[in-house]
C-alpha cells in the first residue's frame, strides 16, 4: 500500500493515459507524444520517471490509482483498490495532502519534497545536486512507525 486514506484533494486531473504499471503514490511526467487538449487524447501520457534527466523534467502529479496489467478475461480489476487496466485514464493529484510510503531518505516536518527516479519523494536536495530537482511539495511529518509521511502537493 502506497497510500493512506487519509488524504485532502484540492485539485485533480483525468486527462491522461498511462502504458505502464505503477504503483499510486508516485510522482508520474509528462510524456511528450500527445497534447492532452481534449479529454479522449490517447497520446496525451504520462509515464514513471526512471532517468535522472527525466526525474528533473516536469511533474504531472501524484498517481491516485494502481494502474495494472490484467488478464480480464480472467478476472476483474479490483474497484475497491482503485486499479485501472495498463493504458487506461489515471487520476492525478496535482494539490492537496497524503499519507505516503513512497519516499526516500529520512524526511522532516517542514523539508521540501522533490521527486526523484521511480517517482519517490525526496527531501534531500544535496542528493539531487547533480541535476536540477522540482519541488513538488512540502512533508509536514517525519516518518511514523509504519514508515508513511504526510506530505503536501502543490504542482503548479
Amino acid at each position: 500500500m502506497a497510500l493512506k486514506p487519509d488524504r485532502v484533494e484540492h485539485l485533480t486531473d483525468l486527462s491522461f493515459f498511462m502504458n505502464e504499471t505503477g504503483e499510486r503514490g508516485v510522482i508520474v511526467i509528462h510524456n511528450t507524444t500527445g497534447s492532452g487538449a481534449s479529454m479522449d487524447d490517447a497520446a496525451a501520457t504520462v509515464e514513471i520517471p526512471d532517468t535522472a534527466a527525466e526525474a528533473s523534467g516536469d511533474p504531472a502529479g501524484l498517481l491516485l490509482n494502481d494502474v495494472v496489467n490484467l488478464d480480464l478475461t480472467r478476472q476483474h480489476l479490483n474497484y475497491h483498490q482503485d486499479e485501472v487496466q495498463q493504458g487506461g485514464k489515471v487520476l492525478l493529484l496535482r494539490r492537496g495532502t497524503v499519507v505516503t510510503d513512497k519516499y526516500s531518505g529520512t524526511p522532516e516536518a517542514g523539508e521540501p519534497a522533490y521527486f526523484w527516479i521511480g517517482g519517490v519523494l525526496v527531501a534531500d536536495s544535496d542528493k539531487l545536486a547533480n541535476n536540477s530537482p522540482t519541488q513538488v511539495g512540502r512533508f509536514l511529518s517525519k516518518p511514523n512507525s509504519d514508515g508513511y509521511v504526510k506530505v503536501e502537493i502543490n504542482i503548479v
